[in-house]
């Protein structure tokens, strides 16, 4: 099931606004669990080799708990962007264009 980025943001809102989490969700408190989600999601490969986190990473458990981390941030990161009122799809469709400005692919060698 794929559900659109608005999608998600309109029901991350009533899920907030239903348990009267509006009060605690502002920029600041926000991008706080924003960056201690992304913090667990590092945890889950603290110390591990390439081949460990990988192993992890294709585990049943470690991949839930991964999925678990990665939809933490989504989630603060949608609301977040809600809150302040920036669209994040098109923020997101808006820096793509500019990195690939910013760094054009590599010239291919026409002489290979």
């Amino acid at each position: 099931m794929q559900t659109s980025l608005r999608a998600l943001t309109a029901r991350l809102h009533a899920f907030a606004a239903a348990r009267d989490w509006d009060q605690w969700h502002t920029p600041k408190n926000l991008a706080m669990a924003l960056i201690v989600e992304a913090a667990e999601l590092v945890e889950q490969y603290q110390w591990l080799t390439p081949e460990q986190a990988s192993e992890h990473t294709n585990s049943e458990e470690g991949r839930a708990a991964v999925a678990d981390e990665l939809a933490d941030i989504a989630i603060y990161l949608i609301r977040l962007s809600d809150v302040v009122g920036i669209d994040l799809e098109e923020a997101i469709l808006a820096k793509i264009e500019r990195n690939e400005t910013r760094f054009p692919p590599a010239a291919k060698d026409d002489d290979a």
